[in-house]
């Protein structure tokens, strides 16, 4: 009989790790007595980062002491103790081998279900004391899993863990995990994954996307990996596009409008996606390469980007003084993850600033095909003259039976009228949410800086949106996009110190840094990302790993979103610009 050891409960709390602070709930202490289970957690738990943890479909994290037993062999350690592996139930049984998704258990009064095998992030690292630790447990088939829980109640140690049911399709959390990240990926067996209707929403994106590219053949890598990217593979190169027209769009925003030199078709893009765009702003000085989000309407024909012009930003810098119209750009195909989904659903585009570009294009899109979803514009901006693309989306919003718009402005001037320009002063926050009644099942599109997605990530959990629902873009400058991590400093992505002349490439597509891998200097591909102060999301280290080391014999390019939480619920990509 299976049984219940420790419960095991921590809030999240700052940690000193590598000269940095990181905000991460990974310390668990057991509890003594019983402990209240809710839908989302534990009585007295907390995620530091509800990005890549947390959620109805990760409210409880399990691991088992029989695999406690294994690393205490396999690491020569004897100092464990519950809770070591940041788990909330240390158990006996249930071995991840053993114990398939859609298994539901009773313990205490609380009814569970399994979900989805753990995610391993860099956390449960720094709680090992041990850098490899995510990667080793991933690749040993030992990552433990989730339940989701179908009905609140109280458990404590000692509890029996009793079967109550389990789902149609037989399949292990071992089976699932390495159905994931090990090759091969046989489309009977991703078929039968995508039958299990406990699997989680994260990693049945991730499974969908591999038996896209199964069926395709387009994919040279583990589409599962980062699933909606891999779902629109780019084509590799950049082509040469004459500049159209330039328009200003507000007191700091310019927007540049391509086409053709040869007047062959443009690769069809999706609403939100980015282009890369190359620049050699000076004689004998560096190339620049900075994604933008194409912020017009569909088309073959022209692509339109829209650039905010920073005082100390390089790339802005020529684009707004040196470039004209009939000069040339190099660009990229269109790219990334962030895009508009298909669906009956609600839609909200909620953005702040220059952020508006992505789900600009999506509302164009929306607009284009006359689509008949609730549709909510939410933007904030500084105050009228910042206020880039009002009439434009004025225009759009026209085109949809049922949108609604509402704009706030943090510091309106004398010039800009209530009810005209502009809705309210202030910020977007869980009571205008409450006012604009928000409808909770909506698919979300946040983009902006990193402070706002931040404000409006806590404020739509609290309203209970689901995080499978929210799709964030965040602009950033090029800051370090480790979750969690405390007042990093900001410097821009640079080629290492003492590069390498030979070994594999590795392009960090986004920040335009290439470099020989040195397996002698880096432990992983997120040590080398540091080394540049390349923007990459850490908690995903065994899932970048599995990326490289299957590519390692050949050349391979990294983009930052192949970092991003693939099978945990939120869809991010991440842009860097200036």
């Amino acid at each position: 009989m299976a049984r219940l050891l420790s419960v095991n409960v921590g809030l999240p709390r700052d940690i000193v790790w590598k000269e940095r602070t990181v905000h991460t709930g990974v310390w668990k202490n057991p509890v003594t007595g019983r402990c209240r289970v809710g839908r989302l957690n534990l009585e007295g738990d907390g995620q530091g980062d509800l990005a890549g943890h947390g959620g109805e479909h990760r409210a409880v994290f399990v691991y088992q002491t029989e695999s406690y037993r294994y690393w205490q062999e396999q690491l020569k350690r004897s100092d464990f103790v519950y809770g070591q592996f940041g788990e909330n139930f240390t158990i006996e049984g249930l071995a991840d081998d053993a114990v398939c998704i859609g298994d539901r258990f009773q313990i205490g009064t609380a009814h569970f279900e399994v979900t989805q095998p753990r995610v391993t992030c860099f956390r449960v690292g720094i709680r090992m004391n041990e850098p490899r630790m995510a990667a080793l447990l991933t690749s040993t088939g030992r990552p433990g899993f989730y339940f989701r829980v179908l009905r609140e109640g109280e458990v404590g140690a000692g509890d029996e863990i009793v079967k109550v049911g389990e789902a149609g399709e037989r399949m292990t959390v071992a089976e699932i995990n390495a159905l994931l990240y090990l090759p091969p990926h046989a489309r009977d067996r991703l078929e039968r994954a995508l039958r299990i209707e406990a699997l989680s929403p994260g990693w049945r994106g991730s499974f969908e996307a591999l038996l896209q590219s199964e069926q395709s053949g387009a994919s040279t890598g583990n589409a599962g990996l980062a699933p909606a990217a891999a779902a629109h593979p780019a084509s590799p190169g950049f082509q040469s596009l004459v500049v159209a027209s330039i328009d200003r769009e507000s007191a700091d925003v310019l927007s540049f409008a391509m086409q053709s030199a040869n007047s062959h078709p443009l690769p069809t893009a999706l609403p939100g996606q980015y282009v890369v765009v190359r620049l050699k702003a000076a004689a004998g000085g560096p190339t620049l390469f900075r994604s933008y989000s194409l912020s017009g309407p569909l088309s073959t024909e022209h692509y339109r980007i829209s650039v905010k012009i920073e005082p100390n930003g390089a790339a802005g810098k020529y684009l707004s003084e040196h470039l004209r119209v009939g000069d040339h750009l190099d660009v990229s195909s269109p790219r990334g993850s962030f895009v508009l989904q298909p669906g009956e659903r609600p839609i909200v585009l909620l953005s702040a600033g220059i952020g508006a570009t992505p789900v600009l294009a999506m509302l164009h899109a929306l607009a284009a095909a006359r689509s008949t979803r609730q549709v909510m514009w939410l933007h904030t901006a500084r105050d009228g003259r910042h206020h880039p693309f009002a009439g434009e989306v004025r225009g759009l919003m026209g085109a949809l039976t049922n949108g609604r718009s509402y704009v706030c402005y943090t510091k309106p001037d004398s010039n800009d009228k209530t009810g005209e320009d502009f809705n309210a002063t202030g910020r977007f926050s869980r009571s205008v949410f409450d006012e604009l009644v928000l409808p909770r099942d909506a698919d979300i599109y946040l983009s902006g800086p990193t402070r706002f997605m931040a404000d409006m990530k806590e404020a739509l959990t609290a309203l209970g949106v689901a995080p499978e629902r929210i799709h964030i873009e965040i602009f950033n400058g090029g800051e370090s996009m480790t979750p969690g991590v405390v007042g990093a400093a900001t410097r821009a992505p640079h080629p290492p110190s003492n590069e390498a002349s030979t070994g594999p490439i590795v392009s960090f597509a986004r920040s335009g840094i290439s470099t020989h891998w040195n397996a002698s200097r880096y432990g992983s591909i997120l040590e080398m990302a540091e080394a540049c102060d390349v923007p990459v999301r850490s908690h995903s280290t065994s899932r970048l790993m599995a990326t490289f080391w299957s590519a390692v014999h050949s050349r391979l390019v990294i983009s930052s979103s192949i970092c991003e939480t693939t099978a945990s619920g939120f869809t991010s990509s991440v842009v860097s610009r200036l």
